[in-house]
């Protein structure tokens, strides 16, 4: 019994480095205004400072083109989940779907994915 919960205090503890984990995206607005579309994306991450947070989404083409990209310059500890907008992104008219991603500066993109038909 001692030796498992020795075990789990070493495995948290080495796991804790990593606990604020991957940026997922929750929820995506999109709207066109002007031919161009605006994008309300919320973002879940649990920031854990400068060493550790979410710094960037992207809107993507079907094809993996980078359309948009929003930077995120700083920590959102205390505001979680958070939604931030982009603006003015070109999508061309064949493009009738996009997806959005997410990234933190420990791991890079790889959290939950969102993508959406653009209404019309």
């Amino acid at each position: 019994m001692r030796t498992l919960a020795l075990t789990c205090v070493a495995g948290c503890w080495l796991a804790a480095p990593a606990l604020a984990g991957v940026a997922d995206v929750l929820k995506v607005e999109a709207f066109r205004l002007n031919g161009t579309w605006s994008f309300n994306v919320t973002v879940a991450h649990a920031d854990e400072g400068w060493d550790h947070y979410a710094d960037e989404w992207q809107v993507l083409a079907p094809d993996g083109t980078v359309l948009g990209t929003r930077t995120l310059y700083h920590p959102h500890e205390t505001e979680q989940p958070f939604t931030r907008s982009l603006g003015g992104v070109r999508v061309p008219e064949s493009v009738t779907e996009v997806t959005l991603r997410a990234k933190d500066n420990v791991h890079g993109y790889g959290g939950q994915e969102i993508t959406i038909t653009l209404p019309k």
